[in-house]
Parts: C-alpha cells; sequence; structure tokens
C-alpha cells in the first residue's frame, strides 16, 4: 500500500497524539510530631491529602495508620539521613495514577482527637510516573504544636484551669523524663475583645503532662481564655482557646 505526503502527516500526527499511559505509582507518607514521634492511632491519626498542584485534583487521602513508632530509632537518632521509621510506624499509603512528571503538595493535618490544637501542614515535590516514593521513611512530614486539653471551673471569683498538656504523638511530659516537664512553659491569660487583661503561669501538678492554676476572673471581665504551652528548649508551641461568654449571649455556636 502506498500512502502520499499528507497521508504520512496524517497518521504520525495521529500516532503523537496518542496519550501516555499512567502508571502505578506507590508513595508512603508519615507525619511526624515536632519534638517527638509518629502521629498515629493513638492520637486519632493524621489526615492527609495529596493534590496535583497543576490541577488542583485531588490524587488520594487518608488516615495515618500504625503506632507512634520506636522511641530510639526516632530519639536517639541524629544524623538528618539516618531512617526513622520501622513497620509499626504509622503511615498513610496511597497509590497515584499519574502519567508525567507530576507536582505533588500534601496536606496533613491533626491530631484528630485533639480538635482544640489541630494544625495542618503543606508540602510539595516531584514525584515520576512508576518511581514509587516508599524507601526509607518516605515522604516524611514534620508537624509542630503542642496538645493541649484544656478544662475550667469556675468559684469565688476565680477560674481554676487544668490544663493536659502533651506532645502532638501524645508523648507523655514528666518530670526528669525524655520530655521533660521543666523544658515546658504554660500560660492562661484573659481576652476581653482581642485585648489581654492578665497573664497567669499554670504548675506542673500531675504526671503526665498535668498543669493547674488558678486565675482571678469577673465575669464580666473577659470572653477568651488562651492556654498557651512552650518547649523552652526548642521554641515548639500550642495554643487552645476556650470561649467564656454564656451560652445565651453567643452569636455562634463554639467550635473546638
Amino acid at each position: 500500500m502506498k500512502y502520499t505526503l499528507p497521508s504520512l502527516v496524517l497518521i504520525a500526527g495521529l500516532g503523537s497524539a496518542v496519550p501516555a499511559l499512567a502508571e502505578p505509582t506507590s508513595v508512603t507518607v508519615r507525619v511526624i510530631a515536632q519534638d517527638a514521634k509518629f502521629i498515629g492511632e493513638s492520637m486519632g491519626s493524621a489526615r492527609v491529602e495529596l493534590r496535583d498542584v497543576e490541577t488542583g485534583e485531588l490524587l488520594a487521602s487518608g488516615l495515618t495508620s500504625g503506632s507512634t513508632g520506636s522511641t530510639p530509632l526516632i530519639m536517639e537518632t541524629h544524623p538528618r539521613q539516618n531512617i526513622k521509621s520501622d513497620s509499626e510506624s504509622a503511615k498513610f499509603n496511597a497509590t497515584l495514577d499519574i502519567d508525567k512528571p507530576t507536582l505533588v503538595e500534601v496536606t496533613a493535618f491533626g491530631p484528630l482527637d485533639r480538635p482544640h490544637t489541630m494544625l495542618t501542614v503543606k508540602q510539595q515535590r516531584w514525584i515520576m510516573p512508576g518511581e514509587p516514593l516508599t524507601q526509607g521513611d518516605g515522604w516524611l512530614v514534620e508537624l509542630p504544636g503542642i496538645a493541649i486539653s484544656p478544662t475550667t471551673e469556675t468559684s469565688k471569683g476565680k477560674v481554676s484551669v487544668t490544663a493536659f498538656i502533651e506532645l502532638m504523638c501524645g508523648c507523655p511530659i514528666t518530670p526528669g523524663g525524655r520530655w521533660d516537664a521543666n523544658d515546658y512553659r504554660v500560660i492562661a491569660s484573659l481576652w476581653r475583645d482581642g485585648q489581654k487583661i492578665s497573664e497567669h503561669s499554670l504548675d506542673f501538678v500531675e504526671s503526665p503532662g498535668v498543669y493547674r492554676n488558678g486565675v482571678p476572673f469577673a465575669e464580666d471581665g473577659a470572653d477568651t481564655l488562651v492556654i498557651y504551652a512552650k518547649n523552652i528548649r526548642t521554641g515548639n508551641s500550642g495554643l487552645a482557646n476556650i470561649d467564656l461568654t454564656p451560652p445565651k449571649l453567643r452569636t455562634q455556636p463554639i467550635i473546638p
């Protein structure tokens, strides 16, 4: 069979128009708490989303599953290239169907069981079709923050503030421990219309991570209680708000 020049051009054009086939590409994402260990099921996990930066398409999403990992492996290895995870360390596995080099953005937020202090981080990296991102720790995302679970009780002009403080992975704060209570400063402050009225330190009273103090309080003097915790060695910090407005005066529901 003979082809004319226009026919050959058309055939060549059709061949070049055939779309590339997507290749399944495995990705493992781990979320590690600043100063501490992996965020897994013990803290309600971290949620992970993977998106194509160019198109905004959601490529995969889900929760990390597994344990906080090996304390010696994570906390006692100093070189940056050392692998921190083992087979039990919490992770999210996904398979992406991509047909070209793709700039992917990961969003991780959590821990889901500590809604007062959940945080979100985003990172980007290039992923090649068919080239798995599973070696070592996979895609390792660090989540800063300190988890704070506060409770209050108001009586005789004071509000008794109790704050349960822990790392974002749930690692315990204890006197002289690996996460030493002496390294943490916890402050409760009262605010009215966006202005700070007073500030008071909370004292460590019980292991693990219980801080407490009485804060002078006038019922019409503040609408928000802010609890702030900071590691004075590393600078890692967390914050939780409590709305003190009487329910009947609130203009919208309180969302933790």
